[in-house]
């Protein structure tokens, strides 16, 4: 059938088709092979204006780790990020707010070594530092104006195939009282302290952090859909909001639209991270 269409045709259309089935075929096999690469691995993942290289990480960058680090607040000029691990949300403070110190901290060694690389390779190298050490035994000679925390909450037992993962995702190793406590400690009177936790955990959370003097003002439950149930949940936390007479600023967000791609919320909260 090819043959016959091409003796059909005269001399320039001929050679015109056979261009156009060139680049075609050029195209498909481009296509093959991004779809080849995109499933390898990666030990990096590139943001606008950093990278964050995580293949000595347990835990990778992710979709919970954006969402704070975009969300949070980061107001102030001492910005604390607990549990830093690769250093993505110290990096993703220090972006949005140009005139804050960041500090991130975490007990891994391995973490931190990585997030000191990926700071010294970002253009925040000068505003963000990280130290190895358990927050609970850590005592800064002052108090933050935002901390920012995206914690340790699976608390079904260690997995032993990757010991690393399971240790930095599972609550036992820093319980939410222990932790809630400790951030009480270390916030400023003005501050305001953000986490990302499992929708299910947030009213036992939020009645850990009454009890510490912390006051909800803000949430956004995070669905995956609008037809799933709600996945994570967004809280701002701040010991000042009790005396204020505003109440708690409420928000829902879907990550994918109907159509299965990312949702207008989604692009426009991450719109200046994301390389879309």
């Amino acid at each position: 059938m090819y043959d016959v269409l091409l003796y059909s045709m005269n001399t320039k259309a001929r050679q015109n088709y056979k261009k156009k089935a060139k680049h075609r075929t050029r195209i498909q096999l481009f296509i093959i092979y991004l779809q080849k690469i995109g499933n390898m691995p990666n030990d990096y993942f590139r943001f606008k204006q950093f990278c964050i290289h995580h293949d000595r990480c347990a835990m990778k960058v992710g979709t919970d780790g954006v969402l704070l680090g975009a969300w949070g607040c980061v107001d102030g000029r001492r910005i604390l990020d607990i549990g830093t691990g690769t250093g993505l949300i110290a990096l993703m403070s220090a972006q949005r707010n140009p005139d804050a110190d960041v500090l991130g901290i975490d007990i891994d060694e391995q973490a931190i070594s990585q997030a000191r690389e990926n700071i010294a390779r970002s253009p925040f190298s000068n505003r963000v530092n990280c130290i190895c050490q358990d927050i609970l035994t850590y005592q800064p000679a002052t108090s933050f104006d935002a901390i920012l925390c995206n914690p340790p909450f699976f608390t079904e037992d260690t997995l032993p195939d990757d010991t690393g993962r399971a240790l930095a995702r599972n609550s036992k190793c820093l319980p939410f009282s222990d932790l809630i406590r400790k951030v009480s400690c270390l916030l400023a009177d003005e501050g305001t302290f953000s986490v990302i936790i499992p929708y299910l955990s947030m009213t036992e959370f939020v009645a850990c952090c009454l009890s510490e003097g912390l006051h909800l003002c803000r949430r956004c439950i995070v669905r995956t859909t609008a037809r799933k149930p709600p996945r994570r949940v967004l809280l701002s936390f701040s010991k000042c909001y009790a005396n204020s007479d505003a109440t708690c600023q409420e928000e829902v967000m879907c990550l994918s639209s109907d159509d299965g791609g990312r949702s207008n919320d989604y692009k426009e909260l991450t719109k200046d991270f994301y390389l879309w």
